[in-house]
């Protein structure tokens, strides 16, 4: 009798298992389109796009550039179907965002790339996922020749949904929305470290010098940037009135770095000429990781803050240096994709 009801215990565990097993062949979740596009603390997803691309010849081609954006499918099992997902421009949703972080403070707004300037930004309405395949990439092309990163630029899309289109965006909305900010680069814009820039009232040096630890040269063109003077960011309302340019002239080790102002107003004078020197070394724990430095050297300006005490001009004096760090992973090929941020 012992042995009989053992026979049938396993018998029963057999069943069972079976039954588990089978049970994991079928759809655990639900098959939801979305952007794979993670919001970090700003309400937005930070894209960094080479200002140019590098054609297949090696050539460059003046500030066109592109971002391949993943459109994923969820589940467990891998999607059986070739789906037509539908993307369109969300302006919506940009506009809760601004309003929600920003309220009334619209020179803090981030500013929309479709809206303002639909040149700098195109994209296909449709894109395919083919059946066996859980990703595809909407190929985003950008010309950024003449844009004018003094303003937060994004590019808001959105899944469309229709009971037609055979598949549903996810319902959570950080999901089936993207808000691109973008942020394209060259080889010399990105966060400097300013701890060796002093900036004080002119004639007055060593008293009360004052500087951002972090100052950001954004992109212009190939070859230039530019910084805000001073301690000047970009929560300054009038900070478009305060750019300082810089362009990089000389080979891939060093060169001349010829400051300018666009804005009499500020009485822009540059005292000394600046340079700068390119030093990479390969770092000591991780040999694939190259450390590229570019050190501006000679720093030495003057500008008059004239707006933010109305009636009264301040001049300022800019002295030192700038330093920016990037890691580039040498074990990727395209050198663009291979910077970490």
């Amino acid at each position: 009798m012992k042995r009989i009801y053992t026979l049938v215990t396993l018998v029963a565990l057999i069943i069972l298992g079976t039954s588990c097993n089978d049970e994991w062949k079928d759809e655990q979740y639900e098959q939801y389109v979305s952007f794979r596009s993670p919001l970090d603390s700003k309400g937005v997803t930070e894209v960094y796009v080479p200002y140019s691309r590098k054609n297949a010849d090696g050539s460059y081609t003046e500030g066109k550039s592109n971002y391949e954006l993943p459109v994923i499918v969820s589940g467990s099992n891998t999607n059986q179907q070739n789906i037509t997902v539908h993307v369109a421009h969300d302006p919506d949703t940009l506009e809760t965002l601004n309003i929600a972080r920003f309220q009334e403070r619209y020179d803090l707004w981030y500013h929309d790339l479709e809206d303002e300037h639909p040149e700098y930004a195109s994209f296909p309405e449709n894109i395919e996922i083919k059946a066996g395949e859980d990703v595809s990439l909407l190929n985003i092309d950008f010309d950024f020749r003449g844009i004018d990163m003094s303003k937060k630029w994004v590019l808001p899309l959105k899944v469309v949904d229709d009971s037609s289109y055979g598949y549903q965006s996810h319902p959570r909305k950080n999901y089936s929305k993207a808000i691109l900010r973008i942020l394209p680069f060259n080889d010399y814009s990105g966060v400097y470290s300013g701890v060796a820039l002093l900036n004080y009232i002119k004639g007055d040096e060593g008293n009360g010098s004052i500087m951002a630890n972090d100052i950001t040269g954004y992109v212009v063109d190939e070859n230039t940037i530019f910084f805000y003077a001073g301690i000047i960011n970009e929560d300054r309302t009038d900070r478009a009135n305060y750019k300082i340019f810089a362009e990089f002239s000389g080979g891939e080790t060093g060169g001349i770095v010829n400051f300018y102002a666009e804005n009499d107003e500020i009485h822009f004078v540059n005292n000394k000429e600046a340079s700068y020197r390119i030093i990479e070394d390969m770092d000591a724990t991780r040999p694939y990781l190259k450390r590229r430095y570019v050190i501006i050297n000679n720093i030495d300006y003057e500008y008059t803050d004239y707006t933010s005490v109305p009636g009264t001009g301040i001049t300022y004096t800019v002295r030192g240096s700038l330093t920016l760090e990037r890691h580039i992973n040498t074990q990727i090929p395209d050198e663009d994709q291979a910077i970490e941020w």
